[in-house]
């Protein structure tokens, strides 16, 4: 397993100088503020240079400080508790206009999410889907909605989709207990991450499906049990999890597995206008 940032700074300890032993201590101690903070700002809380700073990121073998920054965050995520989520977005969020800065960080999450995903690999993601017996789909908490807004959509492209609706880990189970080869289960989660959401994950792989994760990053547990990822990120802003980036993803595949159904989804939506009309669904009446 992958080590994270702490563990390595803990194994280094004893060859530090004293300047960047302050340096570790103060990241050891005060990593959800240390995740946020500038080089300039985290060498002046340990006592030392910003130069110092970023020779100890060199030292630990990242790029940069902003690499190794990337990488305390990336660790912490799916670790911080609501009130450190509050803590460590308060100065970033309310020293300015909120308005702004969240919409701000929703429109970075998009941008680096346009970067970052992998063409080969959502294409391998549609043609799984399309080739599914059964899909089922699982998200709970705050993904419970990505989960259910991928339902509502999925199950008119395809007559063969589950939305596992528990937060259960043992309902979860009996929701998926048919699930084998053959089937493909879209889990979704974000930090902190749901062991419910994990045992249903390990349940499906177990049994020999295809495991599609729709997470954040490669330290996600869905990771090593999936057979393809699609990587979005989150983020926190305050006791909230930004979700934007992952939406747009799901829309991308929800558009994507609809256009290679498009013949069906022509005469699916046929009928279903059709029948709208039937039963005035839309529209206004002059009747009450």
């Amino acid at each position: 397993m992958k080590k994270d940032i702490l563990h390595t700074i803990q194994e280094n300890m004893p060859r530090f100088s004293k300047g960047q032993k302050r340096i570790a201590a103060y990241m050891l101690s005060d990593y959800d503020k240390a995740a946020f903070m500038t080089a300039s700002r985290l060498g002046e809380l340990a006592g030392v240079s910003e130069s110092t700073v970023v020779r100890f990121a060199a030292l630990l073998g990242y790029d940069g400080y902003p690499a190794m920054q990337k990488a305390l965050q990336e660790m912490i995520r799916g670790k911080l508790t609501s009130i450190q989520r509050i803590r460590t977005s308060n100065d970033r969020l309310f020293s300015s206009d909120v308005v702004a800065s969240v919409l701000q960080m929703d429109m970075e999450k998009i941008r680096i999410a346009i970067e970052e995903v992998d063409r080969q690999v959502f294409n391998r993601v549609v043609d799984k889907l399309i080739a599914a017996r059964h899909i089922y789909i699982l998200g709970v908490r705050s993904s419970s909605f990505l989960a259910g807004y991928l339902h509502f959509y999925f199950h008119l492209i395809f007559e063969n989709v589950t939305l596992v609706t528990s937060n259960s880990a043992g309902d979860i189970l009996e929701s998926i207990l048919r699930i084998g080869p053959g089937d493909v289960l879209v889990g979704i989660s974000f930090p902190r991450y749901s062991k419910a959401t994990v045992k249903g994950v390990q349940f499906a792989h177990d049994r020999g499906a295809d495991v599609v994760a729709v997470t954040d990053s490669d330290v996600s547990p869905l990771y090593p049990m999936a057979s393809a990822v699609l990587l979005a990120r989150s983020d926190m802003i305050s006791f909230v999890d930004s979700l934007v980036a992952p939406f747009s993803l799901l829309n991308a595949l929800i558009v994507a597995a609809g256009h290679r159904k498009d013949a069906d989804i022509s005469q699916i939506f046929n009928r279903l206008e059709g029948i709208w009309d039937e039963y005035g669904v839309f529209g206004y009446s002059d009747e009450t």
